[in-house]
């Protein structure tokens, strides 16, 4: 009598055809479980970081493992994933831990929006869903083609401040500069945005900030609510342009600061407003 075969991809119940890939994952950061979920196999998600509220019932339907520099190790292993997702360096104590368990660890390190398709790509071939993943990112590229089209008929490109951070002031990581281009403006610190880590990105002089006279600041506190009256109030501020003509505004890092979907999607749509706003008074 021959054993029975171990090594065949698990069926699907509600299809009653092989599902391919890892089938219990664990999503270290937010941008792959959103993925995920608009890939249609949230099912496999057995695990999410605590940080996630993309797409919002995710908080409800799947444990919470981790934070963004820590996790719970041990909860993790009791989820008994056969696949955990993480996001650059700054997870290699996770991983490493994970890895030493025996768990199998991906952990991307998209930076720019190229590596975010690209990551994106990976994730639904993984899970089967290559040819469903390449449609949905085609309709992004289109849209961010729309957008680009759109903002070459400004008069004039803003200039914008994009502060990540407000103590010490931490400019735009790539991906956000890059799709702020996209939008219509001009990253006031284009420069620094070829930094991946934050401490790289700091601006210790705020009055470098003045000299380049942002027409636009936008904050993105990193879940810290950012708050325009304070940004109004710094020392030789006045004269910023963008203070000068009341252009504050917030973007929620949930919709922009991960490396992911929203970035693609609601992230660029809101730059690429209040970009409009300002050139149709500026016009």
């Amino acid at each position: 009598m021959s054993e029975k075969p171990t090594d065949l991809p698990a069926l699907a119940a509600s299809t009653g055809t092989y599902s391919y890939g890892p089938q219990r994952i664990v999503c270290l950061t937010e941008e792959t479980t959103e993925w995920l979920y608009l890939l249609g196999e949230e099912r496999r998600i057995v695990g999410i970081s605590g940080y996630t509220v993309r797409p919002r019932r995710a908080r409800d339907e799947k444990p919470k493992v981790s934070a963004f520099l820590s996790a719970k190790i041990d909860k993790i292993l009791a989820l008994e994933p056969d696949c955990v997702f993480g996001f650059s360096d700054l997870q290699a104590d996770i991983a490493s831990a994970l890895i030493r368990y025996g768990v199998q660890v991906t952990v991307f390190n998209q930076r720019s929006v190229h590596e975010i398709f690209s990551m994106l790509y990976q994730v639904a071939a993984m899970v089967g869903q290559l040819e469903k993943g390449l449609a949905l990112m085609q309709s992004m590229q289109a849209r961010l083609r729309e957008i680009e089209a759109a903002a070459k008929a400004l008069p004039r490109r803003p200039r914008v401040f994009f502060e990540e951070w407000d103590e010490p002031h931490i400019s735009a990581i790539r991906w956000v500069s890059e799709v702020l281009g996209v939008a219509g403006g001009d990253d006031c610190f284009a420069e620094l945005s070829l930094q991946s880590l934050g401490k790289n990105r700091i601006i210790a002089d705020s009055n470098e900030i003045v000299r380049r006279n942002p027409d636009i600041i936008i904050g993105s506190w990193c879940g810290k609510k950012f708050r325009a009256e304070k940004v109004a109030a710094r020392p030789g501020w006045d004269q910023v342009e963008a203070v000068k003509n009341r252009q504050l505004f917030e973007i929620k890092s949930a919709d922009i600061l991960q490396p992911g979907p929203a970035a693609l999607t609601d992230g660029v749509e809101q730059l690429h407003k209040i970009v409009l706003a300002w050139g149709q008074a500026h016009g």
